[in-house]
């Protein structure tokens, strides 16, 4: 009797592997800890202490990547309640980093056409320099390839700055959550302030994040130097 048959006549009885194709096989796992490459020979191979993917990590260490180095130098000697007058003219103003990886970008390009007008929210056009934006939306799924020019891209970018993890490949993989190829969630190699799942998600999911991302912006007054600089992921679960 076939499976669907038996559990179509007997509702309340539980459906049991007839064969062992049919039986169930245990869960694959994947550990929650930073990125890293297969082969230990890949980009130029050396011990991992010198990973170029961990040199986000040694950069916030070391203090450098907490001064303010974007369009507000000389904020340490401003009385602190232009903080909060500086953090709402930030979130008024995102200026996202024009970077697309994969099929969620056709959909971030759609947010920013005339039909959803992602400007009439404060997000300003795509800046095509990472000097020149502060937000970095990462749309599409992230290869093991791209994993250093993205972390190039964000270390480029001026301080304060935010990510947004936009679909689910760039969360967590994705369909391509198994593949040898595919960074497992970009959070093992950035810090994410926002999380847009969806595959993909539409333009307006996308602007809802953004809106999400503003109002983390004024919730964290001041206190922007505290995020993290480099991936958010431990290295254990």
């Amino acid at each position: 009797m076939a499976l669907t048959e038996r559990g179509a006549r007997n509702p309340g009885l539980p459906v049991l592997a007839t064969t062992a194709e049919d039986a169930l096989v245990e869960a694959i796992v994947v550990p929650n800890a930073l990125w890293r490459p297969e082969d230990p020979a890949a980009y130029g191979g050396g011990a991992l202490e010198d990973d170029p993917r961990l040199e986000l990590r040694r950069y916030d260490e070391s203090g450098e990547g907490r001064r303010d180095d974007a369009r507000w130098g000389g904020l340490d000697i401003v009385p602190t309640k232009a903080d909060y007058v500086l953090d709402l003219i930030r979130m008024n103003s995102l200026w996202p980093l024009l970077s697309g990886l994969a099929c969620c970008a056709i959909e971030m390009m759609s947010a920013a056409t005339s039909r959803h007008d992602i400007d009439r929210w404060g997000m300003f056009p795509f800046r095509a320099s990472p000097r020149q934006a502060d937000v970095l939306i990462v749309a599409g799924t992230l290869t093991t390839k791209m994993a250093d020019p993205l972390v190039r891209l964000w270390a480029e970018m001026p301080e304060p700055k935010w990510c947004v993890a936009m679909g689910d490949c760039t969360c967590s993989g994705g369909r391509y959550k198994r593949s040898y190829s595919t960074v497992q969630g970009i959070d093992r190699v950035l810090p994410v302030d926002v999380y847009v799942p969806g595959c993909p998600p539409r333009p307006e999911g996308l602007i809802y994040g953004m809106m999400k991302l503003q109002q983390l912006v004024k919730e964290r007054r001041g206190h922007w130097p505290e995020r993290a600089i480099g991936p958010t992921v431990p290295d254990q679960v």
